[in-house]
């Protein structure tokens, strides 16, 4: 039980050490209070009475006098085979992985005991350990909710109906369709289709209609749409939606004033990106009579016009995250809204809610201050512009945004020494012509307006952490919290070996050495570009961060408290942050139900990492599109990855990524076995991650994103 000691653990993970605790002890009669005392966890009261409840639910634990419970032996028989809910990781053969939150493994299922559930569905699998194994095994009994009705493929005619062949392999049934519900697409075109019925029948097909016709297959358009669709998003919002965002007012009333803290005389301005159509916050600054100065960060109060459970609300959950690709935008709001309404658009007044921070003399903060606001946009920059302002000394409120950069780098400064991870992977960014084809690509360069604008957003999601944290320190009050894990040891590991032959030392005995090597890492690349080959690696060993009730801090921030608080128009999940912490304001506490807030935090980080994929699909397809542009030129490029069959290089500048196979090299490699370094056999020369090499680009197939590159020989 040592191993537990000082921790605090997830929801799920204490739910599973209290099942071990009473089934070693299964004479025993615990209460909440007794558990945590015999865990050693940090973990409240509270989460180990839910634990405890939930573990009862299940038939697991029995219940009996003094809030106390036993452990369920009658129950240990038919234990054999469990039911559970999960949700469903197709792979590419069919056969699945079942995710399910109260187990430590995923559970196993064949092909044919899926019984028609798709990618992403949520089920109910029948699970049992075969003899001999350790691993679960399971069948698929129920689906409790699909993950998606809209679908993209191929249609045909036939005389009676048409047939719709989904082009995504986790879509494995053609959908029938009615010739009346084609939308007169042609035989052979792309369309859209929604799913009206689900068969009973495993050997049946679904029945759909056509609801979008996107012409033939292989226009980038089309590509577009495709990716976002095959991810599980809509391309357009339903009707009454778009109907409810055109009848929200965007006057200001008496009532408004009363409930809202006046900020429209105090300088603000916004800093976004050139192309930046929805600004969703703004920075304000004023020197007070005390001798000490006040900062705004004012948000936009997108939930003065999307209230709870309105048709609004709902399709902003379902769909959680606006989606980025290169050439589109899918917001999460319908138009009226992310761009209009809810916009910090200059010279308007607006809606908003702020975080406040009063800084004394030696740019300490001396009063926090969180609730609704007006605010008034007096000017729109863009970064350019305000890195100019910073760069200079001059031009519209450089007084303000001089003081702001100068305490964003302390606030920056601070964040590193008390933990934070300087990684940040490189963000690739196109140019692109009228019809959307890229005519160059390069890494964003991050400069001092990224970093101001990013210290303050930091600042107010981690200040409003927090404020609720420890509002709700002795008893919890259930908050969206933005967690990030520790590194996967094994992973660090793997790094550790492949840094030493690069000749840099990590040191991974802690989390704190490994946040301190990463940092040294990233300064050591600076002067050695050869070792930001290492950056990614050492970015796949990290965890993902996702949003939880239940927090466990943020380790690459190195932050005990955070959430996300400063982006409503684009994530849910600021929409719930701004709900509940309103609710927990002016003395007022109120506590919503944590297993709901848990199940929306969950589908919000599904969303999340949906349109994650989505993002790195569309960069992926526009850069095998630049490419297709360049073959038979040579590039500049770096080793990024060794296999059997040939080397990976990305090109220096534009980081478009293809491989050489060593078939057709000039000779024979042979690769070493942890894949860090191939060795030719004729010659002895040695290729080595990261690794400076030229390449001649001599394929581009956009239909499998691939780029095919051949060596160039450099004497």
């Amino acid at each position: 039980m040592s191993k537990l000691k000082g921790k605090k653990l997830t929801a799920r993970q204490l739910k599973q050490e209290i099942l071990k605790l009473f089934k070693r002890h299964d004479k025993k009669r615990y209460n909440a209070k007794q558990v945590i005392k015999k865990l050693r966890v940090t973990n409240s009261k509270d989460s180990a009475q839910d634990a405890l409840e939930k573990l009862a639910q299940d038939g697991v634990l029995v219940p009996i006098s003094d809030n106390k419970f036993k452990f369920n032996k009658a129950n240990e028989a038919v234990q054999e085979r469990e039911l559970h809910v999960g949700r469903v990781d197709m792979t590419r053969t069919g056969s699945a992985y079942i995710i399910c939150d109260d187990l430590e493994d995923d559970v196993h299922v064949s092909a044919k005991r899926t019984n028609g559930a798709l990618n992403g569905d949520i089920v109910k699998v029948a699970t049992w350990t075969p003899r001999g194994r350790r691993k679960m095994e399971g069948e698929i009994v129920e689906i409790k909710e699909r993950a998606r009705e809209h679908f993209l493929g191929t249609l045909r005619l036939t005389r009676k109906y048409g047939i719709v062949m989904p082009n995504d392999h986790n879509m494995p049934m053609d959908i029938m369709v009615q010739h009346e519900d084609t939308m007169d697409a042609k035989d052979g075109e792309l369309v859209v289709v929604q799913v009206l019925e689900w068969p009973e029948r495993h050997n049946h097909s679904p029945v759909g209609r056509v609801t979008s016709v996107l012409g033939k297959l292989g226009d980038s358009d089309a590509v577009m749409k495709s990716i976002l669709i095959n991810n599980g998003f809509d391309l357009e919002f339903p009707e009454e939606v778009i109907a409810a965002s055109e009848r929200l007012k965007d006057t200001i009333t008496e009532a408004d004033l009363e409930m809202r803290r006046d900020m429209r005389e105090v300088s603000t301005f916004t800093i976004d990106p050139d192309d930046a159509k929805d600004f969703d916050d703004a920075l304000s600054l004023r020197y007070l009579d005390n001798g000490h100065y006040e900062i705004g960060i004012h948000i936009a109060d997108v939930t003065h016009y999307v209230r709870p459970n309105t048709a609004l609300d709902k399709e902003a959950f379902e769909r959680s995250t606006s989606v980025y690709l290169v050439d589109r935008v899918l917001p999460m709001l319908p138009e009226r809204l992310s761009n209009g309404l809810c916009s910090l658009r200059p010279d308007e007044d607006k809606f908003t809610f702020s975080a406040v921070f009063e800084f004394d003399k030696d740019d300490k903060i001396q009063a926090r201050w969180f609730g609704k606001t007006l605010t008034h946009s007096n000017r729109r920059f863009t970064y350019n512009e305000a890195q100019e302002v910073i760069e200079t000394g001059e031009g519209d409120f450089s007084k303000e945004i001089k003081k702001l950069d100068t305490l964003a780098k302390k606030l920056r400064k601070q964040r590193f020494k008390n933990g934070s991870v300087d990684f940040n992977a490189d963000e690739v960014r196109f140019k692109l012509d009228e019809e959307g084809t890229p005519i160059d690509v390069y890494v964003k360069e991050r400069k001092a307006a990224h970093m101001l604008v990013e210290e303050f957003m930091l600042l107010a999601n981690r200040e409003v952490a927090s404020f609720i944290s420890m509002k709700g320190k002795d008893r919890e009050i259930p908050f969206v919290y933005r967690v990030h894990d520790e590194p996967d040891p094994d992973k660090v590991g793997e790094l550790v070996r492949f840094a030493k032959e690069m000749g840099v030392q990590i040191h991974a005995d802690s989390p704190e050495q490994i946040a301190k090597s990463y940092n040294k890492l990233a300064k050591q690349a600076l002067s050695d570009p050869s070792l930001k080959i290492l950056e990614p690696i050492a970015i796949r060993t990290m965890a993902k961060a996702v949003y939880s009730s239940d927090n466990i801090g943020h380790y690459g921030l190195g932050f005990d408290y955070y959430s996300h608080f400063t982006s409503p128009i684009r994530r849910y999940s600021d929409v719930l942050t701004h709900r509940i912490l309103q609710e927990n304001l002016e003395g007022r506490t109120k506590r919503v139900n944590k297993e709901n807030l848990e199940l929306k935090c969950k589908h919000i980080s599904r969303q999340e990492r949906k349109a994650v994929e989505a993002e790195r699909e569309s960069t992926k397809y526009k850069q095998v599109e630049f490419m297709k542009a360049h073959i038979g030129e040579t590039f500049e490029g770096v080793i990024s990855g060794i296999m059997d069959r040939g080397i990976f290089v990305e090109t220096v500048g534009s980081k478009c990524e293809g491989m050489i196979p060593f078939d057709t090299m000039p000779e024979p490699f042979e690769v070493s076995n942890g894949r860090l370094s191939a060795t030719g056999r004729i010659s002895g020369n040695v290729l080595k991650m990261g690794d400076n090499v030229n390449v001649r680009i001599v394929g581009a197939d956009l239909d499998k994103r691939r780029i095919e590159m051949e060596w160039v020989d450099e004497n």
